[in-house]
């Protein structure tokens, strides 16, 4: 029996494969997952239905389970209607989580255009696409080591 809040058999194999500098991308329900990802990257779907899941709830799984160096979320250009609104709402929820976990990295935006060549990397490992409706609410992790 697991300890972790993580019990995915898929997403723990991955996890297990992944090494420091790995990509882990949680895709919202509105990412192009098939089509944006990196060469060496699985895909696993749990948009069972809009809403169910979400990124802040696997984000939290997780955090439970690997060690994370970097949390970026998909920065908003300057010219996109939204930028003009402040920080989403989600990335509020994103930092909570963070601090629950006992986390001291920071959440980072990177700007859309450098996100998607991110994720687009040999490094990146892993897509969990969510069914998450949040706007931006897309969180690339970079894998940190194992200390202990």
């Amino acid at each position: 029996m697991l300890k972790t809040q993580l019990i995915h058999p898929d997403i723990l194999r991955a996890c297990a494969r992944a090494g420091h500098h790995a990509k882990i991308l949680i895709a919202d329900g509105n990412y192009p997952a098939s089509t944006k990802k990196g060469p060496n990257a699985e895909l696993v779907c749990l948009n069972l239905a809009p809403g169910c899941v979400t990124v802040a709830q696997v984000l939290r799984a997780l955090l439970s389970a690997v060690p994370v160096d970097f949390v970026n979320t998909m920065g908003i250009p300057a010219d996109d209607p939204y930028a003009q609104q402040g920080d989403p709402p989600v990335w509020k929820e994103y930092r909570k989580v963070l601090k629950e976990s006992g986390a001291t990295i920071k959440l980072e935006p990177i700007l859309k255009w450098d996100f998607y060549k991110h994720v687009e990397s040999p490094d990146h490992v892993l897509t969990i696409q969510t069914g998450d409706q949040a706007l931006w609410a897309n969180v690339l992790l970079t894998l940190g080591c194992r200390t202990s």
